[in-house]
């Protein structure tokens, strides 16, 4: 009977010992979860507190940077082709990694990133973001493979920005929409008046110089009745397109509507802003855009300099009345103000 009775004890013990194995592992495995839980509630925080989709990478990236070293995060949307970027490194090494991802976006064949393969001493990880068909999130480590235990968290991480991406794309789409003219693709006159005072007080501040300058096309009218008001909105745009590939990225290039442009030109002279002003005229009087009676296609500029003292308002009405100069002198002119307005394309007939 003892003996009968000595093995179940046995059997109970090493019972209990599996028991508790188990029961630590569990709790094991629910520690982790907990801790990725919370890990997703921060980034769902993070995300909620972010509207663009800069802020929404840099977001990720700072989310992510504890639990995964890496070097640099990057977002881009096909269709609109801008690539937004958060790197944590500097210096040259900052440099080397956005020109690895310049290429992995324009070259995207060149490694099968989707397994973390090595490109120029990156290991490159890439995701297509759910419901985003155009979307792609770029990851670059210098340090090696991504640890196959973290992979699956990142993974979570990714599929958690498809929403807030999403969001942000949306709400870029309605701020370019309400700042750009939708013919043309410039700045309208909504940029313009939000943001010229800025101008203004840049100007003043650093005592640089600010002109202006109102520009119309020459024989617009006349071109859009004879042709058609189709190819007069593709005029518009052909012109837009020069206006856009003469200016420097921080000038400002406004369509205020019809044929009518204005043109801020911060930290240049007047003696500056009327050349660039006849390179202008040049490029559109290259054109060559015309009715069959002749009148052709040109644009006039009249330039008004900034300083202190002068209103903004003064200082639109200023560039106004020479246009109107440049207008009355035989069009396809530039002024400045002068007694002469300069014709920039005598061959060209009006």
């Amino acid at each position: 009977m003892h003996g009968m009775l000595a093995t179940p004890g046995k059997r109970s013990k090493s019972t209990g010992s599996a028991d508790l194995n188990q029961v630590m592992i569990k709790l094991d495995q629910y520690r982790r979860q907990s801790e990725e839980l919370a890990l997703m509630n921060e980034l769902h925080q993070r995300m909620a507190d972010t509207v663009d989709l800069q802020s929404i990478i840099e977001a990720f990236s700072v989310w992510l940077m504890p639990q995964v070293e890496h070097e640099l995060v990057a977002y881009r949307h096909q269709e609109k082709g801008q690539a937004h970027v958060f790197c944590s490194c500097h210096g040259p090494e900052r440099r080397r990694a956005i020109k690895v991802t310049e290429r992995l976006f324009q070259q995207p064949q060149l490694i099968d990133c989707r397994k973390g393969d090595a490109l120029d001493g990156y290991h490159v990880r890439c995701w297509q973001l759910p419901d985003h068909e155009n979307g792609q999130l770029l990851l670059l480590r210098k340090k090696s493979q991504m640890p196959a235990e973290k992979a699956g968290l990142v993974d979570d991480g990714v599929a958690v920005l498809g929403a807030p991406l999403q969001r942000a794309v949306y709400y870029e789409k309605l701020i370019e929409q309400a700042t750009r003219d939708t013919l043309t693709g410039l700045a309208n006159r909504r940029v313009f008046d939000e943001r010229i005072d800025a101008f203004l007080e840049r100007a003043k501040r650093n005592n640089q110089s600010l002109t202006l300058a109102s520009m119309d096309l020459d024989n617009f009218k006349k071109i859009n009745d004879a042709l058609g008001h189709a190819e007069g909105d593709r005029v518009l745009t052909r012109v837009a397109k020069v206006f856009a590939d003469t200016v420097r990225k921080s000038d400002l290039l406004v369509r205020m509507g019809g044929d009518e442009f204005l043109l801020v030109l911060p930290d240049t002279k007047l003696g500056a802003a009327k050349t660039l002003a006849e390179r202008i005229c040049r490029e559109v009087s290259k054109l060559a855009i015309s009715t069959p009676a002749g009148d052709t296609l040109g644009v006039s500029i009249g330039l008004a300099q900034w300083h202190v003292g002068l209103g903004r308002e003064e200082w639109i009405q200023r560039a106004d009345e020479t246009l109107y100069q440049a207008k009355a002198a035989g069009r396809s002119r530039v002024s400045d103000g002068e007694p002469k307005p300069l014709a920039i394309a005598s061959d060209i007939v009006v």
